[in-house]
């Protein structure tokens, strides 16, 4: 089995971050990944909507995506958004 890869989100997810986060996910497409959120200030719509792009091309790729550590700041913005279909964080949520 290949090891995950590892991509670290950074602190800042906003508009600006949003392609270059889609290219460096198209990257290391095709392998499991493993999602660093532990650094993350800020997440905005634009990105959230590229992790939930790639969330959905991994399982039909049929590979494992995480995010992991995920930053207090990730899972309460990521709950502001309130989306039923995100599957990011593990059961109990953060850490």
């Amino acid at each position: 089995m290949t090891d995950a890869a590892v991509l670290s989100l950074a602190p800042i997810l906003d508009l600006q971050a949003a392609e270059p986060l889609r290219a460096e996910l198209m990257v290391l497409r095709g392998r499991p990944l493993s999602i660093d959120a532990s650094q993350v200030s800020r997440l905005g719509g634009l990105c959230l909507q590229v992790l939930i792009s790639a969330q959905k091309t991994w399982a039909e790729d049929g590979h494992p995506l995480s995010v992991d550590e995920p930053s207090e700041a990730f899972t309460e913005q990521l709950a502001s958004f309130g989306d039923p279909e995100l599957r990011f964080l593990p059961e109990g949520g953060a850490s």
